[in-house]
């Protein structure tokens, strides 16, 4: 696939729109529909283990004012028996909480990462354009786990808290009002800082998440750039580029940490302050005979079993301002508008490949006009070539074909067929995409080749390695066709990535072809490999080749000068030499192996300036 670079400003590109916690909440909540039954097993246990940690302050209650106070030895066994039984129980039920809540969890994550990343699979060229591979790796891996963490903890978590608050206030007020409203004395501290937490933490959550991203975005290019970064010695530059990103999310995360380390001790000194309160009056009560001990100790243990959940629902706020900036990125790419529908028309089969383009216009949004009415045919078989100096429009002419990028004005045809009409799946099937810098998957020699049809035989593979001139050097390597090629094909030459791409062509078998020549950097006899290889691969098809040498396109049937954006002219190679024109100029140029070269040199002179190109179409 052939990239353009970044057309629009990445920033604007990149910007996550702001979405409410209760949109991202009820979003998130339908990848728990399908485990219904886990969500409720997850709640149930946490419920039941609450119910055991609720005999603790009643036991204790009775041992003091019944067992103790009244001199009754014989219930102290009885009492102590049930205690610990009410404990292991809620272990039990905690151990089995956990073990549902991971499965349930992890079930989570598969889907909703599995989702997105489908998603991503299937958005248009420009959409990557724009985005950094790294940023888009970080909401894949990261973003989605900080999603469904508030999902799954938050819902059980939440609903434990709440059921525990609310048990908890009954209990308290039948044990004595007037303590129960003295407990609740700090509530209006909670709530307000629970306001300021939220309305505030967002922010930081959003400066975190974007840090994050772009720190992995610079690692990534790097990783993949270290040959470049070693070659220009820049490793203090990169180190410096690094340092700052990480220095961002060091910022960042501290931000966010430093509220946190600001927001909890505060909610749980007020906590401790609806405590003291009590005891002092609870205190004051004992002294007058108005409450018995047991009653005041049992009172405290179960006011700790109130401020603890208040505790936890300030976590769970903590994370859901986190989950919230998380899920706008994640969300970013949900809603991302996909490739154009799938038609239900498909390509006549089996297709001729007559190829005709009609008026065809093309621009970057409203900035960039890259072609203005280009016309063109191609019938079955014909082998046509484009040259023009570098930008003229020649890649973003082909990447139009397979409905890369579509056409801004126009129509394309393919057997008479106008391609925004059929299936996208009908149209790439039957076209070969053969680039500049050939992608090869960090696999095996025989996985790379056999994506371009996944039931291949070992004699099919063997077949097209020998007519892409590879089967030679394949079978020298150490493990012939199971090799690894290591990330993007970096234990192999340029050739032989070259090669290795062509062979994945022909074994596609499509009766449409675009080469974007590639022998630019390939010594003369890796050259004549890969020259054979492209000629049994044009054979018999419909080919659209952008020409780097003009000794490739001598036998071409139609050779289309390109320049911005617009074809000047057209011919098979001896026409336009005898007419004299741009591409006569550029074939009489001596020592001129590359033809942007020419194009370079013709401008040098003054002779291929746009105003003399204008005026000749």
């Amino acid at each position: 696939m052939m990239h353009h670079g970044n057309h629009s400003s990445s920033d604007a590109a990149q910007a996550t729109r702001a979405r409410s916690t209760g949109e991202i909440v009820r979003r998130v909540s339908k990848y728990l529909l399908p485990y219904k039954g886990m969500a409720a097993v997850t709640v149930g246990c946490a419920v039941l283990s609450l119910a055991c940690s609720f005999a603790y302050p009643r036991l204790t209650q009775f041992v003091i004012d019944d067992v103790i106070s009244g001199g009754r030895g014989d219930l102290l066994g009885w009492a102590m028996a049930g205690l610990i039984g009410a404990f292991f129980l809620r272990e039990v039920f905690t151990s089995v909480r956990i073990r549902v809540n991971n499965l349930f969890e992890q079930n989570v994550i598969y889907d909703m990462r599995w989702e997105v990343f489908a998603r991503l699979q299937r958005l248009p060229v420009a959409y990557f354009d724009q985005r950094s591979s790294g940023d888009l790796m970080t909401r894949v891996i990261e973003d989605v786990n900080a999603v469904e963490r508030l999902l799954i903890d938050g819902t059980e978590q939440g609903t434990v808290a709440v059921l525990s608050i609310v048990g908890v206030l009954v209990i308290l007020f039948s044990t004595s009002p007037l303590l129960a409203l003295v407990a609740l004395a700090p509530m209006p501290i909670l709530i307000g800082g629970a306001y300021w937490y939220t309305t505030t933490a967002h922010r930081r959550y959003r400066a975190q998440r974007q840090a994050a991203s772009a720190m992995n975005a610079l690692l990534m290019d790097d990783l993949q750039g270290v040959r470049q970064i070693k070659a220009f010695g820049r490793q203090d530059h990169e180190d410096a580029r690094f340092a700052s990103k990480a220095d961002d999310l060091r910022k960042g995360t501290l931000g966010v940490m430093l509220a946190w380390a600001f927001y909890s001790p505060a909610m749980a000194f007020a906590a401790s302050l609806g405590t003291g309160l009590v005891l002092w009056v609870g205190g004051r009560m004992v002294i007058g005979g108005e409450l018995t001990l047991g009653s005041l100790i049992g009172f405290v243990f179960y006011l700790n079993l109130f401020y603890e959940p208040v505790g936890r629902l300030h976590g769970l706020n903590q994370m859901l301002q986190s989950a919230r900036a998380s899920g706008e990125r994640v969300f970013d790419i949900l809603d991302a508008e996909p490739e154009r529908p799938d038609r239900p028309e498909s390509l006549p089969s089996p297709l001729r490949g007559d190829i005709v383009y009609e008026n065809v216009g093309f621009s970057y949004g409203n900035s960039r006009v890259v072609l203005k009415n280009v016309s063109l045919s191609a019938r079955s078989g014909e082998m046509i070539a484009l040259v023009g100096p570098t930008g003229a429009g020649k890649s973003t002419l082909v990447n139009l074909l397979p409905a890369f990028y579509e056409a801004t004005s126009g129509v394309i045809t393919i057997d008479g067929r106008d391609i925004s009409r059929v299936s996208l799946s009908s149209l790439r099937s039957n076209i070969s995409v053969v680039s500049q810098e050939p992608f090869l998957f960090n696999g095996t020699v025989r996985e790379n080749i056999a994506y371009g049809n996944l039931d291949a035989s070992q004699d099919q593979l063997e077949n097209v390695a020998r007519m892409a001139n590879c089967l030679e050097f394949i079978q020298k390597l150490p493990e012939g066709f199971d090799s690894r090629v290591g990330e993007r094909g970096v234990k192999l030459s340029v050739g032989e990535k070259q090669r290795i791409s062509i062979a994945r062509a022909l074994l596609k078998n499509a009766p449409i072809l675009i080469l974007d020549e590639a022998t630019a950097s390939v010594d003369t006899a890796t050259e004549k490999l890969i020259q054979e290889a492209l000629e049994r691969l044009m054979t018999g098809r419909t080919s659209f080749v952008i020409a780097h040498r003009l000794s490739t396109i001598r036998n071409a049937d139609q050779i289309l000068v390109v320049c911005h954006g617009e074809v000047v002219e057209r011919g098979t190679h001896e026409d336009l030499v005898s007419s004299n024109g741009l591409y006569a100029k550029l074939a009489r140029i001596q020592n001129t192996t590359f033809i942007e070269e020419g194009f370079e040199k013709l401008a040098a002179d003054g002779d291929a300036s746009s105003e003399r190109l204008r005026v000749r179409v």
